[in-house]
């Protein structure tokens, strides 16, 4: 089989070749880094993310078109939808996060967290970012 061939059944993009990124203030409260970014080739639309959450650190309200999964890979964190309660995460878990449900993910008040984040891309769009998730919001709903 030609090389060119392989290189079209795969793609391996080593860890050394990744480069974190600061996650912003846009999108982020507390300090966040983004490494890992992949996006597979057409037809797929499908890309992933490694986000590294320091303690305290959080997304914004943020919803998907078609949905997210998430693979806790590190520590402990926190994931809320809208309306409902917090939940604790921890390493191993995968969460499952509805198409258009607005929710927030991160590390808990004590503890760092990790998590790759796999997302669908529909016409260009996997995310839409909304306000931040409050202090109030952050500590003050109860953890189930």
């Amino acid at each position: 089989m030609s090389e060119e061939l392989k290189n079209k059944d795969f793609k391996i993009v080593r860890a050394s070749e990744f480069e974190a990124i600061d996650g912003g203030n846009k999108t982020f409260t507390g300090r966040v880094h983004l490494s890992g970014l992949f996006s597979a080739p057409e037809p797929s639309k499908v890309g992933v993310g490694i986000v590294n959450f320091d303690v305290g650190a959080r997304s914004h309200w943020h919803t998907h078109p078609l949905g997210q999964i998430l693979v806790v890979t590190r520590g402990v964190g926190w994931h809320q939808c809208e309306g409902g309660p917090k939940h604790e995460i921890r390493e191993g878990d995968i969460i499952w996060c509805n198409c258009g449900r607005r929710h927030w993910h991160g590390a808990t008040d004590k503890t760092s967290m990790q998590h790759i984040a796999i997302n669908e891309n529909k016409d260009g769009n996997v995310v839409d970012w909304m306000e931040p998730v409050t202090d109030e919001q952050f500590l003050e709903t109860p953890v189930t």
